[in-house]
């Protein structure tokens, strides 16, 4: 049975702002909850896939995912730069046919390009995962699963938060006002992902010095997030 560490630490890193938060909330309020479905899925599932591949390639991944890093960041927020142009540009709510919320597929792939997820997945395998190596790929199937549970009805409140929104936001003005503020929202958040990036203290070298303290292959998976100073989750 999951540790309490690890479903509050997936809960805590799944429901704090973040990139896929806000786009939930603005796809929310322009689609409804249920158009929004697939997006969020496709983050679940997506995510959830991201943290079986590194948890059960974990010592294959660690180096190439460092020299990665940059240029995964560097796309991961020119995406979101272009994604804030397109929120503070939204009409209203189900106007024009072209107009429609991110689908399962792209909001999976996102979470590749996503620094925020990457910092989630890669603490977690290091912090969670089993040290017998025949148990890995259980172990990763385990850490996957929990992410999927866990992570859904986490990033499904701010969906439903931007549905809510919707009654207030009838008039032209006031939703043009909303699709603004998310937008800049997003392009301050894609900008500050990328300062972090390129700062000592910043999520690059935040994985770093996890996986250089982590336990030897004895002790791993019996180290919690407790343990660790909780130093992910200051990394936003």
């Amino acid at each position: 049975m999951p540790e309490f560490a690890l479903l509050s630490y997936v809960a805590v890193m799944s429901i704090t702002p973040g990139p896929n938060n806000l786009m939930l909330t603005a796809s929310g309020v322009n689609f409804g909850f249920r158009r929004t479905i697939p997006h969020m899925l496709g983050i679940s599932l997506g995510c959830a896939f991201q943290v079986f591949l590194v948890g059960s390639l974990l010592s294959l991944l660690l180096d190439g995912i460092q020299a990665a890093r940059l240029p995964l960041a560097l796309l991961g927020c020119a995406y979101l730069l272009w994604l804030s142009w397109k929120i503070a540009r939204a009409g209203q709510p189900e106007a024009g046919a072209a107009a429609r919320p991110l689908g399962f597929v792209g909001a999976a792939l996102f979470q590749w390009l996503n620094p925020k997820a990457w910092v989630m997945v890669i603490n977690a395998a290091i912090l969670f995962m089993p040290a017998a190596e025949e148990q890995r790929w259980l172990g990763a199937v385990m850490l996957a699963a929990v992410f999927a549970v866990v992570n859904l009805p986490c990033i499904g409140v701010w969906a439903w938060a931007g549905e809510r929104l919707r009654a207030w936001l009838a008039s032209p003005r006031a939703l043009l006002g909303f699709n603004l503020s998310m937008g800049v929202l997003m392009a301050a958040t894609a900008l500050w992902l990328l300062y972090d990036e390129f700062q000592p203290h910043g999520p690059a070298k935040a994985a770093e010095l996890a996986a250089a303290s982590a336990p030897p292959p004895a002790a791993v998976g019996t180290m919690s997030v407790f343990d660790s100073g909780l130093s992910v989750i200051s990394v936003k």
